[in-house]
């Protein structure tokens, strides 16, 4: 994997840069959609290229490791000719969905005991296992395995939990380093910086990541919980310390003003279920704000769903039809909607892209921020 930076705003921290990887370029900053079990829930993979225009898609090792299962994905060559994606994945490690069995795990050194959400039956992820798997899961940028600390740990707990992740880093850089690529194609793997909300913590692990000299660097542990004061502080703390010519991936974050905010403090990669989730139930984003499409206001709205909108689809489909098939439960309303809210996030984060270029990144945002969180 190649990184190359091309343009910092003068005003800001906000970046725009070029991921090359093997599988195709990634402009930055980007928004990668969530394929967690290796499709974007609702969205063909059709749409997610011509109407949403997604360069990278991401997936989640704990799920495929589960269903369909390590053996299926070598046999059918890594997850690109299983589900027949030819653009670049990243996987995330598993870190977060054990995080969130909190009832039915067990963390130790060694790593972590689990039982299955599926069938109830007892695994054991360790750093070495993590990698292994990511390695047949065959995604052009891995994630070690770290444990999630929850946004409102004590210090005590959280100095414990970092500790632990960073024993588990070398571990999985170890492992990374003595194991070679499966199908072909290079695969870089990304340190997960931890530490909560504690400034002294997450300069640790700051430090101790670029120590690694990685191919790029995400942030861990931040949108799950805490306050939003406080992402956005742990997050210019961070991009104060890590390298300039490394991608810079905030994990599992957030709304469309959460993106803004975060670019402008340096991120470049950003991944999040919110478009689709939301979108699943009736929220869609759009320039001039957040609306619930079920709403009896949109009954006979027969306006576009947005003029102008980031897919061919908002000028094809009316507000009422929209609001018909959710209220009829139609499965057509899910796929509009999902495919809907993530041309918009990534519209917003292209728009982001050129004004960082042009030069005019600050003043933009601040057009933006307030229209993107009004409520109508």
């Amino acid at each position: 994997m190649d990184f190359q930076l091309q343009y910092t705003d003068k005003q800001s921290n906000a970046r725009a840069g070029v991921i090359t990887t093997d599988h195709g370029t990634i402009e930055t900053p980007i928004f990668m959609p969530v394929g967690t079990q290796g499709a974007v829930k609702a969205v063909h993979f059709s749409e997610l290229k011509e109407d949403i225009k997604a360069e990278i898609i991401l997936g989640n090792t704990y799920h495929l490791y589960l269903r369909p299962g390590i053996e299926i994905l070598e046999q059918a060559g890594g997850l690109h000719k299983f589900n027949a994606w030819n653009r670049p994945i990243l996987t995330d490690s598993g870190g977060f969905q054990v995080f969130s069995l909190s009832g039915n795990r067990k963390i130790r050194e060694e790593g972590v005991e689990f039982r299955s959400h599926i069938d109830g039956s007892k695994h054991l992820f360790t750093p070495e296992k993590v990698m292994d798997i990511q390695r047949s899961i065959g995604a052009d940028i891995i994630m070690a395995f770290d444990e999630c600390t929850p946004g409102n740990a004590d210090y005590d707990y959280a100095r414990k939990s970092l500790e632990l992740t960073e024993c588990w880093l070398d571990r999985c850089m170890r492992r990374f380093n003595e194991t070679e690529d499966k199908y072909g194609y290079r695969q870089s793997l990304f340190p997960i910086i931890q530490g909560c909300i504690y400034p002294d913590l997450r300069k640790r692990a700051t430090e101790t990541v670029v120590s690694k000299n990685a191919d790029g660097n995400a942030i861990g542990g931040l949108a799950v919980g805490e306050p939003i004061e406080k992402m956005y502080e742990m997050i210019e703390l961070i991009n104060a310390i890590l390298p300039q010519d490394k991608p810079r991936y905030l994990m599992g974050v957030g709304t469309p003003a959460n993106l803004l905010e975060c670019i402008e403090r340096g991120v470049d990669m950003f991944d999040c279920i919110m478009p689709t989730r939301n979108g699943r139930n009736g929220q869609l984003f759009t320039k001039e704000g957040i609306m619930n499409i079920r709403n009896k206001k949109w009954e006979n709205d027969f306006s576009h769903l947005e003029e102008n909108g980031a897919s061919a689809i908002d000028n094809f489909y009316s507000k009422a039809y929209l609001r018909h098939l959710f209220m009829a439960d139609e499965i057509l309303a899910l796929q509009i909607a999902s495919i809907h809210n993530l041309a918009f996030y990534l519209w917003l984060i292209k728009e982001a892209r050129k004004h960082i270029i042009a030069g005019d990144f600050t003043l933009w945002k601040a057009s933006m921020l307030p229209r993107i969180q009004n409520r109508i």
